[in-house]
């Protein structure tokens, strides 16, 4: 499972709660930073409608995605239940209007903004209560994307990784459903270049392996590094090429 964050609503698909999860991925915040990918600015393109559109991030976690909207020129609210992963995110993109909340409790007034995009987070959300609430934060015609990097396991050693790590295929669901209409799809294939100690904490920022129990996530993170140790696309090498196909969708409300 690739497609996880901070979580956003009240309880995980692991039965974990909001509270605790977010306390969780809050004590991986400086992992998540170091380790996690940025998306292909095609994403982007695909996801944000035309002009200047005002955006919020939710689930914005340390602010990946946050900051590449920002370099755009446009405004960005980032929003997370996570005080610490809100703190990486405010040194990132210091200025960015950064708040508490969860995609089922929104902290702005009704709408406030025109598009809101989830990153790597909404299989934390329950869309029953979280679709009415995006919507009344959404101005007329608005637009809901989502956005996930997944790994692309064609490569014989990113698909040793998922063998070691784990693989989830629950979460990239992209059906919203009313009040929001048809969804657009895309796939975009990418590479992205980290080294030894960045895998090793995207790794430690997967939420399956920060729920573990110490000693299981240190086995875990040990046959990360003797993965590294001995596969000849990574022995002996400073940087890994690490593809990825990054999946994205959107919906928009009516105008009127």
């Amino acid at each position: 499972m690739d497609h996880d964050a901070a979580p956003i609503a009240g309880s995980s698909p692991s039965s974990v709660t909001g509270s605790v999860a977010a306390a969780s991925f809050g004590s991986a915040a400086g992992a998540y930073e170091r380790g996690r990918p940025p998306y292909p600015e095609t994403a982007l393109d695909f996801l944000l409608p035309a002009g200047s559109p005002r955006v919020l991030d939710l689930g914005a976690g340390t602010g990946k995605l946050t900051r590449q909207i920002r370099a755009r020129d446009l405004d960005v609210i980032a929003v997370d239940p996570s005080e610490a992963m809100l703190a990486e995110l405010r040194r990132a993109v210091p200025g960015v209007p950064a708040h508490l909340g969860t995609a089922e409790n929104l902290p702005l007034p009704d709408a406030s903004v025109d598009v809101v995009l989830v990153a790597q987070a909404w299989h934390w959300v329950d869309p029953a209560r979280a679709l009415p609430e995006i919507a009344r934060v959404l101005t007329p015609g608005g637009r809901l994307g989502l956005i996930w990097n997944v790994r692309d396991e064609s490569t014989d050693w990113v698909h040793r990784l998922g063998t070691v790590i784990g693989r989830d295929d629950r979460a990239r669901d992209s059906t919203m459903g009313p009040p929001f209409g048809p969804v657009t799809t895309t796939r975009i294939g990418w590479t992205h270049t980290l080294r030894p100690d960045e895998l090793l904490d995207l790794v430690a920022s997967r939420s399956n392996v920060i729920l573990l129990p110490v000693d299981e996530r240190a086995a875990v993170l040990a046959q990360v590094r003797q993965l590294i140790a001995t596969h000849p696309a990574l022995l002996g090498r400073d940087s890994y090429a690490l593809p990825y196909v990054t999946e994205c969708a959107y919906a928009e409300l009516p105008t009127a």
